[in-house]
């Protein structure tokens, strides 16, 4: 389990959480054996869950059911774990979280068809609730994370990239979902429409931090707490916002046209990462995640005094300081 499930909101979810995992089991179990084994295997992988973490905790704003809430964060967490599947396909990973990729594991063919599978899954699991609002959300969500994916196949190896085209990728990546699971969560237990609201532009500020937190630790961090070679992302062709802030730094250019090329040697990608954690662009990067976070905090602070808000706060404090 991730070291953010030590956090003691995981503690209070634990009976929830195991509920919600069964649910994600059950939910992949295909008829076809190819598929289903291909699905669990990625389940069984592990992960933070903060989707279905956040689902839960905008749910207390509400009236909580577990049964309504556990249909939305089965299908947040599939629609999550297809893109996975498909990100894969497109970087040609072979490892995440130090386990092989589907598409290691099986073919691409097979990882494709198993994302498919988990988007359709995360439709089925919310068919029972009756409310146009939540499926009206969740088929937009799945539209939009089709985009980014697209859009950052557009943008595979591309030098000239703006400000702007990274933040409007990285909120279809991981903003947009955890954005909706905020904002579902606390529609399925018919919270106020102001603090649905709130809760959704949380989820957006702490979602938009987060990635940025996550792509400086792919430059900050080591092969063995990433799960895979630091440095991965301008490796697969990605300009992420410390190397958005290099891209005119002469000597950071030849990085990455090795990088883009696929010649950057093991003994240059060190020398790389040494260069880019000397650099300002990280301390840029953190001020920038840090922006974002301020805003998450602000909204937290205008809702109601639940524990969940105290809970929401941990998880912001989390983001602000995770090294992992």
């Amino acid at each position: 389990m991730e070291k953010l499930q030590a956090l003691s909101l995981y503690a209070k979810f634990r009976k929830d959480l195991n509920y919600i995992e069964k649910e994600l089991e059950c939910s992949v179990d295909s008829a076809s054996p190819i598929i289903r084994q291909a699905s669990l295997h990625l389940l069984r992988a592990g992960g933070k869950r903060i989707r279905p973490i956040f689902v839960l905790l905008a749910s207390e704003f509400g009236e909580f059911s577990l049964e309504r809430v556990g249909k939305v964060a089965v299908a947040l967490e599939l629609v999550h774990m297809a893109s996975l599947v498909h990100d894969d396909v497109i970087d040609n990973s072979n490892m995440r979280r130090g386990h092989q990729t589907v598409k290691a594991k099986w073919n691409n063919r097979i990882a494709m068809y198993t994302g498919d599978y988990m988007f359709a899954q995360a439709l089925v699991s919310i068919a029972d609730i009756h409310s146009p609002a939540v499926h009206q959300l969740l088929a937009k969500t799945m539209l939009e994370i089709c985009e980014g994916e697209m859009i950052q196949i557009e943008h595979q190896r591309i030098v000239d990239q703006t400000l702007r085209d990274y933040l409007r990728r990285i909120k279809r990546k991981t903003a947009l979902l955890l954005s909706s699971s905020c904002e579902l969560g606390a529609l399925v237990a018919d919270a106020d429409e102001k603090d649905v609201q709130r809760l959704s532009r949380f989820g957006y500020y702490a979602g938009m931090s987060f990635q940025i937190t996550d792509d400086i630790l792919d430059f900050t961090s080591t092969d063995e707490k990433l799960g895979k070679p630091a440095g991965s992302d301008l490796l697969n062709g990605h300009l992420t916002l410390p190397a958005l802030y290099l891209k005119e730094d002469p000597t950071f250019q030849v990085y990455m046209k090795q990088a883009f090329n696929g010649q950057l040697t093991e003994q240059t990608r060190h020398e790389m990462l040494t260069y880019v954690r000397s650099s300002g662009a990280i301390k840029k990067a953190e001020a920038m995640s840090d922006l974002y976070l301020e805003k998450a905090r602000r909204e937290l602070a205008a809702l109601p005094d639940e524990k969940a808000k105290t809970a929401f706060m941990q998880i912001a404090d989390f983001i602000g300081r995770r090294n992992y």
